[in-house]
């Protein structure tokens, strides 16, 4: 009989046991690791917490208040009106690859809701290899929401900081305006550019020197003048004639700056177009003849019979009076030939020193974009007889406005600023002409506004002192006889200089109102009065009938002949 014996069930049951326990044993040992790491995670982010508690130093108020300052900071004008804020806006831009849609089908719906461009052009984005494209930026509210019911997953939205010109054309020259990428490409915002970005200033506004108020009468009046005269270009400024301050600047035509589009409008004319200003330039040459001793009397006079012959040049008289005139005269009938007489007896290098101290050698002192005057490159006599009434030599309307206000001030010329001046930084400028000789001037411009060619350029109440400036307009290397530029510079109130007015309209055309004429006396000088009286209310300046510069003396020294009556006169 055979016996099998089994082994002992309860000898392989203690050997399994054995073998779970060693596995539980080493999941508690990894477990732990994994705690220890995490642990250590854990302390050494409370380690890096605790440093940055240490050397950080406690938030502030200021601090969160910093999160609510603008990228960029505001420009207002002189009284705080806004003329440049930044805001959120909106973007529009799509990523070709994520497009879903028919692509032909969405380049026809968004050339319905964004017709800067064609369907063809949509189309040719939607389809390229781009990542990413600008559709539009600066985008309204309500565009968005039209883009958007579209529902083309591949076009996004974002918000962005965007620029904004609350006055939209006005005063665009004188800010100018941003790129894409924010950065100030011409004007005082890229004059500014610095400081208006700078985190620890652009919470606080820049005032400039302009008045939104006087800059929108300008522009209203020299916008009617240029389409009332089919005038190809305007450009007008005042400025204050003691600080150099401007208040107002035009030049047109202007652009946009909330939507520039590059056709050439930012090119401001009263910086950077440089032109012959005619007989506006007399005035100057008159107190740089007084000053000098040249013009020793006012009762001294020069002989315009008849016209000047200097070699081959032969300087004539528009409006011939063919008889020896005094200085008041001169200006008062605004004679080319005795005016270039006074400059022959003053000679080269004074005339030359005149126009030296008042800047016309270089460009004007102005913040924003500038251009160099057309300075002769030799001095003949007649040169010198010529620069004396505006011929020969090239300036901005800039530098005329700064030079009359050297003129009428008390002779200190000063730079003109586009930056609100506080008390006591006026600069102290550079004496030109005498108090003297101030003086005289304004008498002189009042008499030319009351007896001459300034007549139209008369705001009642205000006293008036002007000039009137014809010029003919370069053409093919020569002068155009029959299109020119025409410019009155002003200053009011006489008795109490402080404003300067000029008053510019580029190849005007006669209407049946000027009887065909596109003089200055006809065209720009009633810009001027019209502007003076809109602005002078608003600049303190208080219209009083009988407040006026004594002329008295200078009067008695006119020659009026018997019967005659005044008219507005050639210029």
């Amino acid at each position: 009989m055979i016996v099998v014996v089994a082994p002992p069930i309860t000898h392989r049951q203690s050997k399994g046991d054995g073998g779970r326990h060693s596995l539980v044993a080493i999941a508690h040992v990894r477990l732990m690791i994994v705690l220890l790491l995490f642990a250590a995670g854990v302390a050494m982010v409370l380690l890096r917490l605790g440093a940055l508690a240490i050397s950080t130093s406690p938030a502030s108020a200021r601090d969160a208040a910093a999160a609510l300052v603008p990228l960029r900071a505001d420009l207002v004008d002189r009284n705080g009106a806004p003329l440049a804020r930044t805001i959120d806006a909106w973007s529009i831009a799509v990523r070709p690859a994520k497009v879903i849609g028919d692509k032909a089908q969405l380049a026809q719906q968004l050339a319905a809701v964004l017709p800067e461009h064609d369907a063809g052009y949509y189309r040719r984005v939607l389809e390229s290899d781009s990542t990413f494209r600008y559709l539009k930026r600066r985008a309204l509210p309500e565009l968005i929401g039209q883009v958007n019911a579209l529902g083309e997953p591949g076009i996004v939205f974002a918000r962005e900081p965007e620029r904004l010109y609350p006055q939209s054309t006005l005063a665009a020259h004188a800010l100018g305006y941003l790129d894409m990428d924010g950065r100030g490409m011409r004007g005082m915002e890229r004059y500014l550019d610095t400081r208006l970005t700078d985190p620890a200033e652009r919470g606080k506004p820049v005032a400039l020197s302009l008045d939104v108020r006087v800059q929108a009468a300008l522009e209203s009046e020299l916008s009617q003048a240029m389409a009332r005269f089919q005038a190809v270009g305007a450009g007008g400024v005042i400025l204050d004639v003691d600080s150099g301050e401007v208040i107002a600047m035009t030049s047109l035509p202007t652009f946009n700056p909330n939507k520039v589009t590059g056709g050439g409008t930012e090119l401001n004319t009263v910086t950077q177009g440089v032109y012959e200003l005619g007989s506006t330039f007399k005035p100057l040459t008159v107190a740089a003849a007084i000053q000098t001793g040249v013009a020793s009397s006012m009762a001294k006079r020069y002989d315009a019979t008849q016209p000047l012959q200097v070699g081959r040049f032969r300087i004539h008289d528009d409006h011939a009076e063919r008889r020896w005139l005094n200085i008041p005269e001169t200006l008062v009938h605004s004679s080319n030939i005795a005016t270039a007489r006074i400059a022959d007896e003053m000679g080269e290098e004074r005339m030359k020193a005149l126009f030296r101290q008042l800047g016309f050698d270089t460009p004007p002192s102005i913040e924003v974009e500038k251009a160099r005057p057309i300075w002769p490159s030799f001095w003949a006599r007649t040169t010198t007889m010529t620069s004396a009434y505006g011929h020969g030599i090239a300036v901005t309307p800039l530098h005329l406005a700064t030079a009359y206000a050297t003129m009428v001030n008390g002779g200190i010329w000063r730079p003109a600023t586009l930056v609100k001046r506080k008390p006591g930084t006026v600069p102290k400028g550079r004496r030109v002409f005498s108090e003297a000789t101030s003086y005289r001037m304004r008498q002189l411009l009042r008499l030319v506004v009351l007896e001459g060619t300034g007549r139209k350029g008369e705001a009642p109440g205000f006293r008036v002192g002007a000039k009137t400036g014809t010029a003919e307009r370069t053409s093919g290397g020569g002068y155009s006889k029959k299109v020119n530029v025409s410019t009155f510079a002003a200053a009011f109130p006489m008795d109490h200089p402080r404003y300067v007015v000029i008053a510019m309209l580029d190849s005007p055309k006669g209407t049946a109102e000027t009887f065909g004429f596109t003089t200055a006396a006809w065209t720009a000088a009633p810009v001027a009065s019209r502007v003076i009286s809109r602005t002078g209310p608003l600049l303190g300046v208080i219209p009083d009938a009988h407040a006026d510069i004594d002329t008295a003396e200078l009067r008695g020294l006119l020659w009026h002949a018997p019967g005659e009556t005044k008219t507005a006169g050639p210029e």
